[in-house]
């Protein structure tokens, strides 16, 4: 079972129980607006990194992540929710800590050093001398209507830097139920689900990667 993440709203703590139905939640989301609506104080939410070491994950090899590509609706701070119709709205009240890329980004780090046995991982610029780069994509991160859930997808290529070549791809995601689109039941669902994926892609760089040899020829500086 990966590690349980929890969220950390800079405003209140813990969160409310689910409580309503499917139906529900589609009746919800239909009153979804772009932005947050009225005067409610918009909290920020922030994303956390699985607990403590990753368990079956032990990367050697030296990284950098770099901050992950997504469409407009992923870029900047609001909690996203889908329609039956793939239409897309701003869930009110509530928005991330930063822009989302930079968050998931930070959280990836997070979840590679506690999985590294070198020590060495971070942001393209940072001065490692790195082995490969860790380049993603978000797909979806956002509150589904159809299903009712927080569904998250990042899709992750392993990028080897003295050759420009991806050795490894692969497509991650996972879904959390949730009671009510409301941003104080979506974020921590979402948030969920999104610890569930990083953990996922640490085991998945942990498997199969390793440091290569080194070339005494051959100097590697910052990205």
């Amino acid at each position: 079972m990966p590690d349980q993440p929890s969220i950390r709203p800079s405003s209140r703590s813990g969160t409310r129980p689910l409580r309503c139905a499917l139906g529900a939640c589609a009746a919800t989301l239909a009153l979804l607006t772009l932005g947050a609506c009225g005067s409610a104080p918009s909290t920020a939410f922030d994303l956390s990194a699985p607990r403590g070491a990753v368990r079956g994950a032990r990367i050697a090899a030296q990284l950098v992540v770099a901050e992950p590509s997504a469409v407009q609706a992923f870029e900047a701070q609001g909690i996203v929710a889908k329609g039956q119709d793939d239409t897309v709205a701003l869930i009110g009240g509530g928005q991330w800590a930063d822009r989302l890329p930079r968050l998931v980004q930070s959280r990836l780090i997070e979840t590679l050093e506690a999985a590294s046995t070198r020590l060495a991982v971070g942001r393209p610029g940072d001065g490692i001398s790195a082995d490969y780069q860790l380049n993603s994509e978000i797909r979806d991160f956002n509150f589904d209507g159809r299903s009712g859930e927080a569904v998250v997808e990042i899709a992750a290529k392993l990028i080897d830097i003295r050759s420009g070549r991806v050795v490894r791809g692969r497509v991650f995601s996972a879904r959390t139920p949730v009671g009510s689109a409301n941003a104080g039941e979506v974020a921590p669902a979402l948030d969920k689900s999104a610890g569930i994926v990083f953990a996922n892609i640490a085991r998945w760089i942990g498997s199969g990667v390793q440091s290569p040899p080194q070339d005494p020829g051959l100097r590697v500086g910052a990205l």
